[in-house]
């Protein structure tokens, strides 16, 4: 996703579907109400999302920001709910800290988490989930590799994310909506898979 206002390719499908309904918006504009809107319909879904699973899958894939390698952790639970998401530039114990941080602020502690064997997440598990059991089994984590695998599938039709703010809102966006197609918010229930996205929209938009 460009963010210098040349769009991405994604944005013109939305501009064109948009268009097709007799609404004429750019995709510089839709862009820009994907940045602004994403963090509001994600905190006014909060009491409506359900609780996380307690076995989490724990991972971090990495896209390009602005011409360098930046990392995306990702967190999702046995039934398939992305718990958290979290952007950095490193790859690190300080990166992992974080993003635990962010993923039990969800108020609620995994008994059990999967992750690569990458030397950081002991020490981390170890601090903020030493009840947990830690699995470091990478055949054990093809749950979230596939997870990654949606993510990059979305973002490759972008022209080059630009700044980190940018990857985090795209990425928390993609797993906010991947949720509520899952049935993970109790939002649009009473409606079709393939339209509940669009019905927990309508009645999110009142809430903001």
């Amino acid at each position: 996703m460009s963010d210098g206002g040349k769009g991405t390719a994604c944005h013109r499908d939305v501009e064109e579907l948009l268009a097709e309904r007799g609404l004429e918006v750019d995709h510089v504009t839709v862009y820009r109400w994907v940045q602004r809107f994403t963090p509001l319909l994600v905190e006014a879904a909060r009491p409506c999302r359900h609780r996380p699973g307690d076995r989490w899958f724990v991972d971090e894939t990495y896209v390009k920001v602005a011409g360098r390698w930046t990392y995306v952790y990702r967190a999702v639970d046995q039934h398939g709910q992305v718990i958290d998401v979290l952007a950095s530039t490193r790859r690190d114990q300080a990166a992992a800290r974080r993003f635990f941080v962010r993923a039990l602020s969800h108020g609620h502690r995994p008994v059990e988490v999967t992750t690569d064997k990458a030397p950081v997440y002991p020490r981390v598990l170890d601090e903020f989930l030493p009840e947990a059991c830690h699995v470091d089994a990478a055949r054990e984590n093809n749950r979230i590799e596939a997870e990654h695998g949606r993510l990059k599938a979305r973002l490759r039709p972008m022209r080059g994310l630009k700044r980190l703010r940018s990857t985090q809102t795209i990425s928390a966006g993609h797993a906010f909506v991947q949720n509520i197609r899952r049935g993970h918010y109790d939002l649009g229930i009473d409606t079709a898979p393939h339209a509940r996205v669009t019905a927990a929209f309508t009645e999110l938009t009142l809430a903001i």
